[in-house]
């Protein structure tokens, strides 16, 4: 569509006409979820009290463990973030791959903490959701 000279649109769009805007929500998404998971992992190493352990629970790993998972998870969310928003070719699907991760991640760890777990499945269910939808 051919727009008036000097007229500045608002819609970025890519080349094959597909809007960024869902790329850049997916990245700031991924971003945010793994600062957080880097906070609970870093928590998880450093003070492996805080978080409640439960007696019966098939996935009961070491707390000082479980933040080494949600640390290296973390950083990978946000490599995975940076590189959607910067447009670099694998960034979306190596997004859906981590956003999947870290779901299923926070969801083994809810036990020990709901609803810090809740919120960011909520994060990444929304991200994944959102990637899924640019491949169609």
């Amino acid at each position: 569509m051919a727009g008036i000279p000097g007229e500045v649109r608002h819609d970025r769009t890519r080349a094959d006409d597909r809007p960024e805007t869902p790329n850049q929500f997916a990245g700031i998404g991924l971003v945010l979820s793994g600062a957080l998971s880097v906070l609970q992992g870093i928590t998880g190493i450093a003070r492996d009290r805080l978080f409640g352990t439960p007696l019966h629970y098939e996935y009961r790993f070491d707390l000082t463990a479980w933040g080494w998972i949600h640390l290296v998870i973390g950083v990978a969310l946000l490599i995975g973030g940076i590189a959607l928003l910067r447009g670099v070719p694998w960034g979306r699907p190596a997004g859906l791959a981590l956003a999947a991760v870290s779901l299923v991640t926070q969801f083994m760890f809810i036990p020990y903490y709901p609803v810090w777990c809740i919120a960011v499945m909520v994060l990444d269910l929304m991200v994944l959701w959102t990637l899924a939808r640019l491949a169609v």
